[in-house]
């Protein structure tokens, strides 16, 4: 359970910054509107990493909880903010992501 409440905190985490990228490009009330989306999905995410850390060892919860919010923030600039996408970029999220998984397999 603790590590579905893990993941889920690193979903919040690419949604919060999703919410910073869109909130950069735009002014006035639309603004706002995506920086109170950034303060909640922020809340969500460090409260669920909280509870994560209850049970799950904290130097491991949180590298997976900045892995899958780095991840998921490189594909979401890739597919939203027409981020440029090279073999590099790729092999390095690869490598981000078997860290990530690397440290699930490990933990106890």
């Amino acid at each position: 359970m603790h590590w579905i409440l893990l993941i889920i905190a690193g979903l919040f985490e690419v949604g919060f910054a999703f919410c910073l990228g869109k909130a950069k490009l735009l002014t006035g009330t639309p603004q706002l509107l995506w920086l109170a989306g950034f303060i909640f999905c922020l809340s969500i995410s460090m409260l669920l990493l909280y509870k994560a850390i209850q049970v799950i060892p904290i130097g491991t919860a949180y590298g997976v909880w900045t892995g899958i919010g780095a991840a998921g923030t490189v594909i979401v600039g890739l597919l939203f903010f027409k981020e440029p996408m090279s073999f590099w970029r790729l092999f390095f999220l690869f490598t981000l992501v078997a860290s990530v998984v690397g440290l699930k397999v490990v933990s106890n």
